[in-house]
């Protein structure tokens, strides 16, 4: 009951400014990102003018946001989901649209609200402590908000959400498990079992325990790529990093029938 009502406070509407501060992060900045910690609420940029010719056609371009009002104050309890889904999930244009104009806040909570149900409590008050503080948007959100609009846009912009995590990680912003969760999710829905696998094992490196939606969607896009061989190397390695993957959660997330349900138990109990 503290942590709903910290989070009601603070995301409790009280001026139109916090919008504009938030919605500063998607402004373009010419000099190169200063040495900060991961909790920063400088501007943020996403250019690929220095990248290959396969540059994506639908980027965030630099704006500036018109002031809106704030969602109504976030209810941790509630059964509705965090932040409605953009109908058309392939439209990046009218997604990118929506950031500029009505700010990040959705975001803060889809995170906040992603963090809570695995666990990670102190890591998403942690979150909007720095909203609180400084009346701006966590770096993080931006860039994984930025991410996500990738990864759910579908098989042709695998490569755009990575190029998105690299600059967050060349920007000294630091990810979290939302934010990794959302990167293996997106490429293994995109038949890229083995970039799902790489940042399995990273999330494994920082520390981070995958959650079981977030290691069965890389599993089971490497049962139905027949990559299976591929899929007991990465099962392999990460645990030997400590992950110890629960059978009865497995169950419970699974699609109990087909060959690829069958193919990811065998992978992870041998049955």
């Amino acid at each position: 009951m503290a942590a709903a009502a910290a989070v009601r406070r603070l995301l409790r509407p009280s001026t139109s400014a916090s919008v504009s501060n938030a919605s500063r992060l998607l402004s373009s900045t010419s000099s190169p990102p200063p040495h900060r910690s991961p909790n920063t609420n400088s501007p943020v940029a996403f250019d690929w003018s220095d990248d290959d010719a396969d540059n994506p056609a639908t980027s965030p371009p630099p704006a500036t946001a018109k002031n809106s009002e704030l969602p109504p104050p976030y209810d941790p309890f509630s059964k509705k989901p965090a932040v409605t889904e953009s109908s058309d999930p392939t439209n990046l244009q009218e997604i990118f649209h929506r950031m500029r104009t009505e700010g990040l806040t959705d975001y803060a909570i889809k995170m906040f609200d992603g963090l809570s149900k695995d666990g990670l409590t102190h890591e998403a008050l942690e979150l909007f402590a720095v909203i609180k503080d400084k009346g701006a948007m966590p770096d993080v959100v931006a860039h994984t908000a930025v991410l996500e609009a990738y990864a759910n846009a579908g098989p042709a912009h695998w490569r755009d959400a990575v190029r998105t995590y690299d600059r967050m990680l060349a920007s000294g912003v630091k990810p979290n498990a939302y934010t990794l969760a959302v990167l293996v999710r997106g490429l293994a829905s995109s038949d890229r079992c083995s970039e799902a696998g790489r940042y399995l094992v990273e999330m494994l490196d920082r520390r981070m325990q995958p959650n079981v939606a977030t290691y069965l969607s890389a599993l089971e896009a490497y049962v139905r790529m027949e990559k299976v061989e591929e899929g007991k190397m990465l099962l392999e390695t990460m645990k030997g990093k400590g992950f110890v993957p629960n059978e009865e959660a497995v169950c419970s997330a699974s699609v109990k029938r087909g060959h690829v349900f069958r193919g990811v138990m065998n992978l992870l109990f041998g049955k």
